[in-house]
């Protein structure tokens, strides 16, 4: 590691010994900043920023003890050095137990021992300082955009409820970003280091549902061949999103209670239930509360989930907010292809804000990633953009007719939106608010093609 302009603060009182340590490191390349006492130090680390602090123990007035807690509250992640005279060890005991680095005895040793020390600790401040950026950069990424009212006050509302053990409920249209406040959830939170593992209760198959949620044993049934983690195991000690959640099987409901009551799993074939240290997030884009009046979803299931609900307005009520997010997905498209498009002129926004975004925020994303890709450079216009509505007279069937059954009505609709989505099942099972399964399961009965999707 090169110790170019990394800058250190050293302070002692002893003249002779500050004057040699300065000495070695300057000739190691650092760049040197020496006090005499620990007072003129505390003002010399409030004026400017240093990678490293070695100090004396024993120093009037302000000790290095005293020293290190004052940095310690202006900055609690430096690493700090301390040195001391031979019989002071247990001082310097002390000192590592309220943060510092490493202590260094005075003696014959210690300006050999200095240069390895100090590098050990710039190395670990130089992960930490990484830890922080990454860390950052997570809470930017996830971070919910916008600066209309509801936006602001749904910003506020995260911040509190993410301190928190509460389970979340966030509902709201298909393309409002729901997983995305389930990760800012995740990401805000004493979790953020423990995983984050998303489950899509809507395409997991009905037979299989209990071993992925819950895991199994070996031979619990014919192809089990080895004992597998389900996914509350292996989100433990982090967050589980249980996505699409009004979709789960009633059968499961039941069980995944008792997991939220007891914080336990039963394993399929399994003796005993295991622990597990979850913090769940559940999103729907259906009304829970009429489905438990329909009977398809259980009520004290429906209370457990929803002890901190969070409500995403569709981009229609916020529409303040079209401008802001357009940029944002314009600098991302940009990073992630190398163009170097420089925004919306007036016509390409004026066509935005009138829009009435049926698709919401990911209709949004897809328009811009779209218009990113054949502007290139420059503005972006309003040719690029192409808005129709789903039973456009360009489309291959006929639009809706009087005297129409409901069943051919529904067919052309989903054969309609499918192809508006280019062929892609999750993008036209989310505009049509119903779960991949079902769509599916219509397309079965048309005798549509079933070709891969990889989004499934």
């Amino acid at each position: 590691m090169t110790a170019q302009r990394k800058r250190i603060l050293v302070a002692d009182d002893d003249v002779h010994m500050r004057g040699s340590v300065v000495e070695v490191l300057r000739r190691k390349g650092y760049e040197v900043e020496a006090t005499g006492n620990g007072y003129d130090a505390l003002s010399a680390f409030r004026a400017s920023q240093f990678d490293i602090v070695v100090s004396d123990i024993k120093m009037p007035q302000m000790t290095g003890i005293e020293l290190l807690e004052k940095i310690r509250e202006l900055d609690a992640t430096i690493p700090f050095v301390v040195m001391t005279a031979f019989g002071d060890i247990q001082v310097a005991v002390d000192a590592m137990k309220k943060g510092a680095f490493d202590f260094l005895e005075k003696g014959m040793n210690l300006l050999d021992t200095l240069e390895f020390t100090l590098d050990r600790a710039l190395k670990v401040g130089e992960l930490v300082n990484e830890n922080k950026r990454l860390r950052g950069a997570l809470t930017e990424k996830f971070d919910y955009i916008g600066r209309s009212a509801s936006m602001i006050d749904l910003r506020a509302m995260l911040e509190t409820v993410a301190q928190s053990r509460a389970t979340v409920l966030v509902t709201g249209e298909s393309g409002t970003g729901k997983e995305l406040v389930a990760r800012a959830v995740h990401y805000r939170s004493a979790r953020a280091n423990g995983p984050f593992v998303k489950v899509n209760c809507a395409a997991l198959p009905e037979g299989l549902i209990e071993s992925e949620l819950f895991g199994h044993e070996k031979g619990a049934f014919t192809g089990a061949l080895k004992t597998r983690a389900g996914k509350f195991e292996l989100a433990s000690g982090g967050t589980l999103l249980l996505d699409e959640i009004g979709e789960m099987p009633t059968s499961v409901q039941a069980k995944l209670l008792r997991v939220l009551q007891e914080r336990e799993v039963d394993k399929v074939g399994g003796d005993a239930p295991v622990e597990v240290d979850v913090r769940i997030v559940a999103t729907t884009n259906r009304d829970l509360e009429a489905e438990v009046k329909k009977g398809g979803f259980r009520e004290d299931l429906y209370y457990r989930l929803n002890v901190f609900h969070v409500h995403l307005p569709p981009l229609r009520e916020r529409m303040d907010d079209v401008p802001l997010l357009a940029a944002h997905f314009i600098e991302k498209f940009n990073d992630d292809n190398g163009f170097s498009v420089s925004g919306l002129d007036k016509a390409a926004l004026a066509s935005l804000v009138s829009h009435t975004w049926p698709g919401n925020i990911r209709e949004l994303e897809n328009s811009i990633e779209r218009a990113v890709v054949l502007t290139r450079n420059g503005e972006i216009n309003d040719k690029v953009f192409s808005f129709r509505p789903l039973d456009s007279t360009s489309s291959t069937d006929p639009a809706l007719t009087p005297g129409m059954t409901v069943a051919e009505a529904e067919k052309r609709l989903i054969l309609q939106t499918l192809q508006f989505c280019g062929g892609n099942r999750t993008k036209a099972a989310d505009m049509l608010d119903i779960s991949i399964r079902t769509l599916r399961n219509k397309l079965n009965e048309y005798g549509a093609k079933d070709e891969d999707d990889t989004e499934l």
